[in-house]
């Protein structure tokens, strides 16, 4: 019974810095209001909070 964590693309990465952007798409969002589960690690965690501005994070 692995944790796991739903992120979604809140905000459009138009006007990110590029790094920001990478790190969206390293989590697998491309579009807006885009969700993914993903396993709740702490490299997704802190992938998540590099663009916290950007992204909702709910535990499912």
């Amino acid at each position: 019974m692995d944790k796991k964590v739903k992120v979604t693309l809140v905000k459009s990465v138009i006007g990110a810095s590029p790094y920001q952007r990478k790190v969206v798409e390293a989590l697998g969002l491309r579009k807006t209001s885009q969700s993914v589960e993903l396993p709740d690690t702490p490299q997704t965690r802190g992938a998540a909070a590099k663009v916290s501005h950007l992204v909702k994070v709910e535990e499912i």
